[in-house]
């Protein structure tokens, strides 16, 4: 074969290898299934399209060759096992699930179906994977936190912005006690702060809460929350404004709704990054050899509005640090 019909053969094969990997995937249906905690259709919406949009940028389209199927608990965290199995006979492709609970329901219901979390916190505490760089078994995904000490970065900002504080109040979602506890904890014990928990299974359980606090003598608050308090945050933040405490979670979304602060990394992201999770699976690629990964980035969301409806000052040098100002 001569120089010039050596070159035609090569770029010939170079054109043909895509379009026969397009026709392939064009031509099996691939199926995800979705678990979470919450209510169809909750506030998660817009989390899922962000993943569903990049999963289209991959080359995926529902109808096309996707097909999803979503299971929610209602908050009922008894049913996630038995949701969990459900998609588990649907033999799936792989499985998008959030927080602890269901990714636990998931691991325990099967060691084939590979499953992707997106929101766990602190995945190798909670059993949930052997390790970070090599999850082993079929579980990865993304945790929400660069480790426990992260929360304690928290729990800082907020001694910052009330500087007399003496009595922070954790509300804890179920299934959220562990190695972050431990951390906030021993923050508080550095810093002279009383830590108190309201543990909270249902939105009523938040809404007894506060009073609760009130009574107790708390002078901000720190959520630890997943599904249940992030379709609620809303109303999470009107009673911690009704109640004056200045409160603080992860997400700006939270900040958005009226919280005073967020700190933490992008809820939106998180999912973008989980598509390319599923799109390796897909591929061919173990769950887990895939490690599970941490947030490198993190958005501080101050909520200037709410500060002056408390009557708190923000220290200028927070502002500056500010990704978001709410005003």
């Amino acid at each position: 074969m001569d120089r010039r019909a050596f070159l035609g053969s090569l770029a010939g094969g170079l054109l043909a290898a895509p379009l026969a990997v397009e026709g392939q995937q064009a031509g099996r249906k691939y199926r995800i299934g979705f678990l979470f905690e919450g209510t169809p259709p909750d506030q998660t919406s817009p989390l899922l399209e962000a993943l569903e949009e990049t999963l289209r940028q991959l080359g995926y389209a529902e109808g096309r060759n996707l097909a999803f199927e979503h299971r929610y608990a209602a908050f009922k965290y008894d049913r996630l096992p038995e949701l969990a199995a459900e998609l588990v006979r649907l033999k799936l492709d792989v499985i998008l699930t959030g927080g602890n609970p269901s990714s636990a329901a998931l691991k325990n219901a099967t060691t084939t179906v590979p499953i992707v979390m997106c929101g766990a916190i602190d995945p190798v505490g909670a059993g949930l994977v052997t390790s970070l760089a090599r999850p082993g078994g079929n579980v990865t995904g993304l945790s929400w936190t660069a480790g426990p000490e992260f929360i304690a970065k928290q729990l800082e900002i907020l001694n910052e912005i009330v500087p007399k504080l003496s009595r922070v109040v954790i509300l804890r979602q179920t299934g959220r006690a562990g190695a972050e506890t431990t951390a906030l904890e021993s923050a508080a014990r550095e810093r002279g702060l009383t830590i108190l928990f309201a543990d909270v299974r249902t939105p009523k359980d938040v809404e007894g809460a506060f009073p609760e606090m009130t009574r107790k003598r708390a002078g901000a608050l720190l959520i630890l929350g997943g599904g249940m308090t992030w379709v609620i945050r809303q109303r999470i933040a009107e009673l911690a404004m009704q109640h004056r405490l200045p409160g603080i979670h992860f997400f700006r979304e939270y900040a958005e709704a009226g919280l005073l602060l967020a700190y933490g990394p992008s809820a939106t992201a998180q999912f973008r990054r989980a598509a390319t999770y599923i799109d390796r699976i897909l591929k061919g690629t173990k769950p887990g050899d895939i490690p599970v990964e941490q947030p490198t980035q993190y958005e501080l969301t101050i909520n200037l509005k709410t500060a002056k409806a408390l009557g708190l000052t923000i220290p200028p040098s927070l502002l500056q640090r500010a990704d978001q100002v709410i005003e």
